[in-house]
């Protein structure tokens, strides 16, 4: 008797916390898809760091011994100041010294990373004035590329997405929720063909150094907004029409994230994404449940109130009403 009304309790606890029950069902699922993340990431890229750091002490070792009157204090600064330069887009090879990281359509491309928040890293401001203008800019940029996109998002969706289905639902009476799942898989086919197939081959084609799998790799780090800065498109020394290169690439950028952003919106407009989302969010108060919250509230304060005026009319009146005596022959105890 005890162990079912306990497993009746329990269930009432978690059917009426069910919400809360799922967030933390998320938030643990979310920390453990992190911590396998970094596993596979640490096992997969761990081994090919320790190699390239065993090459790099092979190399050192071996120029200090073909150069015996050069000290190894005085190449290691050599080799921090170079790789501190480089952090900042600076390279000191002779056949890097051509491109200028600050140039007009350079600049462009940097402005554009800092608004989309992608930011390759391969480039940054050497000045402190620089530096400042970089956060003033982004502060003020972001939220105006924010409300950029949204608008812009807003009114294609109305052609994109909200208009064939609608069309498609009433011409040919077919389900709504079936049409909007088959428009949504052929608007990210298309997306994907356009924006990462097409730029991939085109990539691997213009970057000597580059394959499909790098160019597609460079392709969905840059629309997803990670932005590593490991691949970065027009940077080699003898490449061809550079700035229009760049101009290219920061429209590819700005357009492909406004298509990203129209899938992903068509995504979230569909209904069983809509009730899978609504299982982990706080459920909304009513109108309904409002109103009768307050007139329950109404109607306990109007009788606590009646129950107190009650209670002080009894104690104005005597408890024993006596009536009134006409003479004193009337009292029957007289009497």
């Amino acid at each position: 008797m005890l162990q079912s009304l306990a497993s009746n309790s329990c269930v009432r606890l978690i059917q009426t916390h069910k919400s809360t029950w799922y967030f933390i069902s998320l938030v643990l699922g979310y920390v453990l898809y992190l911590i396998f993340g970094a596993v596979v990431f640490s096992s997969v890229e761990l081994p090919y760091e320790d190699l390239l750091r065993q090459e790099l002490r092979a190399i050192k070792k071996q120029f200090l011994q073909e150069n015996e009157c050069l000290s190894e204090e005085r190449l290691e600064r050599f080799l921090k100041k170079a790789l501190e330069a480089s952090n900042y887009g600076v390279s000191i090879l002779n056949n890097a010294s051509v491109n200028w990281n600050w140039d007009f359509t350079s600049a462009l491309f940097f402005a554009s990373t800092v608004l989309s928040t992608t930011g390759y890293g391969h480039t940054a401001p050497l000045s402190d004035g620089g530096k400042a203008f970089c956060i003033i800019y982004s502060v003020i940029g972001i939220p105006f590329t924010l409300l950029f996109l949204t608008a812009v998002v807003q009114r294609i969706m109305v052609f994109s997405t909200r208009r064939p289905i609608m069309y498609i639902h009433t011409r040919w009476g077919l389900s709504k929720p079936l049409v909007a799942i088959v428009h949504a898989t052929l608007l990210a086919l298309l997306a994907v063909s356009c924006f990462f197939l097409i730029p991939a081959a085109i990539f691997s084609a213009l970057e000597e150094n580059w394959n499909f799998l790098e160019s597609f790799y460079f392709c969905f780090i840059s629309l997803s907004t990670i932005g590593l800065g490991d691949y970065v498109p027009g940077e080699a020394a003898d490449q061809k029409f550079r700035e229009l290169y760049k101009v290219g690439i920061t429209v590819y950028l700005i357009l492909g994230l406004i298509v990203m952003l129209v899938v992903l919106e068509t995504f979230c407009e569909l209904q069983q994404l809509k009730q899978l989302r609504k299982m982990f969010y706080l459920k909304k108060e009513k109108p309904q449940d409002r109103l009768a919250i307050l007139e329950h509230d109404h109607l306990s304060f109007t009788t606590v109130s009646n129950r107190a005026t009650a209670h002080n009319e009894d104690k104005t009146q005597p408890f024993v009403s006596v009536p009134a005596l006409a003479s004193p022959n009337d009292d029957p105890m007289i009497q």
